[in-house]
C-alpha cells in the first residue's frame, strides 16, 4: 500500500518561507486562471526558491531527509521536468547519486530522448517533483521510468495541494508520495502570518474541496 503524506516538522516552515518570497500567492477576491481553465485563489512557482540560498538549502534538505526516511534504499534520483530538474539535481549531488530527469514528451530530434541521462536498468529511483496538483504529469514520469526498465521508490515533491483525485490517483497507480508542506499547511500558517483572513479561509478551504466548480 503506497503512502501519502506530508513531513509534519517542516511544513510550515516550508509554507512560510515560499509565502515569503512569493512563491506562493494567495487571492480569493482575485483567483487566478490556470491552464485547465479553473479558478484558483493560489498561484504556486516553486522555482523561485532557487534564487533564494538560503530557502534552497533548506528546502533541498528537506527533501533529502524525507528521501533517507521513506525511501532509503534510493540508488538514483529522477527529476520531472522542468521544475523538477534542478530539485532533482541537488538532490542527487548532496546524496552523492547519480541523476536522471524525465522529459514530458519525446525530444522532438536527435536520439528522441524521453529520459535523459544514465543509470542502470533494475535500479531503484526516487522521483523528485515541485509541485503535485491532481498528479498526471508527475505519474506520466513514473510510468515512463517503469516501461525504462527502473523500479521507482516513490516520489518526493515540494507542495502538495492535496486534492482527493491526486490521491486517489497515486494510489491507483501504487506509487507513494511524501511532501514537504501542503495546502492544510499553508492555509493554517498564513493565517497565522495574516496573509489572510479567517474569513477568506473558508474560501479558500472550499476550493480544494470543488476546485473545478469555485466560485462558477
Amino acid at each position: 500500500m503506497p503512502i501519502i503524506k506530508v513531513q509534519e516538522e517542516m511544513a510550515g516552515k516550508v509554507a512560510a518561507m515560499l509565502l515569503q518570497i512569493q512563491a506562493i500567492k494567495l487571492s480569493a477576491e482575485k483567483p487566478f486562471i490556470w491552464s485547465s481553465g479553473w479558478k484558483s485563489p493560489i498561484y504556486c512557482d516553486n522555482r523561485l526558491s532557487l534564487s533564494y540560498p538560503e530557502i534552497r538549502k533548506f528546502i533541498r534538505d528537506g527533501l533529502v531527509k524525507a528521501i533517507q526516511e521513506n525511501f532509503f534504499t534510493a540508488e538514483s534520483i529522477a527529476g520531472v521536468a522542468t521544475a523538477g530538474i534542478a530539485q532533482g539535481a541537488l538532490v542527487a549531488e548532496s546524496l552523492d547519486l547519480p541523476f536522471i530527469y524525465v522529459r514530458p514528451k519525446p525530444k522532438a530530434h536527435g536520439m528522441e530522448n524521453l529520459i535523459e541521462g544514465r543509470i542502470v536498468k533494475g535500479q531503484k529511483v526516487v522521483v523528485v517533483e515541485d509541485l503535485v496538483s491532481t498528479g498526471g504529469s508527475s505519474l506520466k514520469a513514473v510510468q515512463a521510468l517503469r516501461e525504462a526498465g527502473y523500479e521507482v521508490l516513490g516520489m518526493v515533491s515540494i507542495f502538495n495541494y492535496g486534492f482527493d483525485i491526486a490521491t486517489h490517483n497515486f494510489y491507483e497507480a501504487n506509487v507513494s508520495l511524501v511532501s514537504l508542506s501542503d495546502y492544510n499547511s499553508l492555509l493554517k500558517y498564513a493565517l497565522e502570518l495574516k496573509y489572510i483572513t479567517s474569513d477568506q479561509v473558508i474560501s479558500l478551504k472550499a476550493w480544494r474541496v470543488d476546485p473545478s466548480n469555485w466560485k462558477k
